[in-house]
């Protein structure tokens, strides 16, 4: 049973990083590897700008 649940959280996290659910993450990640000064942006700030970067330069996506 643990091996079916670790497979199960596997696949979601591999899932959740094709669809991009763990950029916050990343970003807060080189933010603070790249020795940034400033506050990073809140997880709110950051998905509202990269919407509008998204918006305002579409690349290839599927929708």
């Amino acid at each position: 049973m643990k091996a079916v649940l670790a497979g199960f959280r596997g696949f979601v996290g591999y899932v959740g990083g094709v669809l991009g659910a763990d950029a916050y993450k990343k970003y807060l990640e080189h933010h603070e590897a790249s020795g940034h000064t400033s506050p990073p942006l809140t997880e709110r700030e950051f998905w509202r700008d990269r919407t509008d970067r998204q918006d305002t330069n579409p690349q290839g996506r599927c929708c």
